[in-house]
């Protein structure tokens, strides 16, 4: 029986040399140059390509320019159009609430009939005037004319008045009624001041 040698050594792969490899990068060098003697090429390999040229484009906006010089021109007041729209709201509520006011003053009270007919007539001479001065207010505020705002501005003021008689001086005066007619005053003052400064903007 032979005696056991043990396992064979492991085999070891020799490294190439600094020489070799020197070579071998000058033969991979060779393969990639150009055949048939062409130059042009060879004198490029050693630059970096220039970087992709940018082109720098600015997308112009017709709609936004144009809402610019809108914005820049305005003298609409804006201010203004927000209080008709919401002195438009209330009186449709102060309307409702003081008519149903007068039929119950009617119904439970002592109301003289005469004074029930002109209170009914003043409250519908109101609502034609209140939606006459609205229509014309948002007119000449959101085309900048002074004209329909002044006529506006006119009415205003009777509509203030008619306030004040229905605040002060109908036949059956109720708390609500003062303020309903309190705030609606409120609102034509905020009002004819922001006509008066509207039309001086559109004057001047």
């Amino acid at each position: 029986i032979l005696p056991s040698l043990g396992s064979p050594p492991p085999l070891v792969r020799k490294c190439p040399s600094a020489a070799g490899q020197v070579e071998l990068a000058s033969a991979a060098d060779r393969n990639q140059l150009p055949k048939g003697g062409a130059v042009g090429p060879l004198r490029d390999m050693g630059r970096t390509p220039p970087p992709p040229a940018t082109c720098r484009c600015t997308s112009e906006d017709p709609a936004g320019r144009a809402r610019e010089s809108l914005t820049a021109g305005q003298l609409s007041s804006v201010s203004l159009q927000v209080l008709l729209y919401l002195s438009g709201a209330y009186y449709a509520l102060y309307f409702l609430a003081t008519l149903l006011m007068v039929v119950y003053k009617s119904q439970v009270f002592s109301y003289p009939h005469p004074y029930l007919v002109l209170d009914l007539t003043l409250l519908l001479l109101m609502g034609i005037l209140e939606v006459t001065r609205l229509y014309l207010g948002t007119k000449g505020n959101l085309t900048e004319a002074e004209v329909p705002l002044a006529i506006s501005l006119v009415l205003t003021a009777g509509g203030a008045l008619l306030s004040t008689y229905f605040l002060l001086w109908q036949t059956l005066v109720l708390r609500a009624d003062s303020i309903l007619s309190t705030a609606l005053l409120a609102l034509h003052g905020l009002e004819a001041i922001l006509q008066l400064v509207a039309i001086a903007a559109f004057v001047s």
